[in-house]
């Protein structure tokens, strides 16, 4: 897994103690445990978590790298399926909306 910088890119001269767990534990430490659980098991329940907790603005990198770690069109469909019935329809129309531009090519 390749270096994230984004919390560093982003926020790190406005809090940069956010940025650096971001950057350094939750994507340096956890995401990198793929011995524990894969990184595409990482992206589907991350994307999950996102969606039931309706944080859209979040939810475009992580399907994106849910992508980047193996998760095929067909399969983020079943997965936004499953969880509308779980976690609410609107919720899984933005994710759908989403999905729909990262997985059109």
């Amino acid at each position: 897994m390749k270096k994230v910088t984004a919390g560093r890119d982003i926020l790190g001269e406005f809090a940069p103690k956010f940025a650096e767990v971001n950057d350094d534990v939750l994507f340096g430490e956890v995401w990198s445990r793929e011995d524990k659980l894969s990184a595409k098991l990482r992206s589907i329940v991350t994307i999950s978590a996102l969606i039931s907790g309706g944080n859209i603005e979040q939810l475009s990198y992580h399907i994106e790298k849910g992508k980047e770690n193996g998760i095929t069109k067909e399969e983020i469909a079943e997965i936004i399926t499953h969880i509308a019935f779980y976690v609410g329809w609107p919720k899984a129309w933005s994710a759908f909306n989403i999905a729909k531009e990262i997985y059109k090519d």
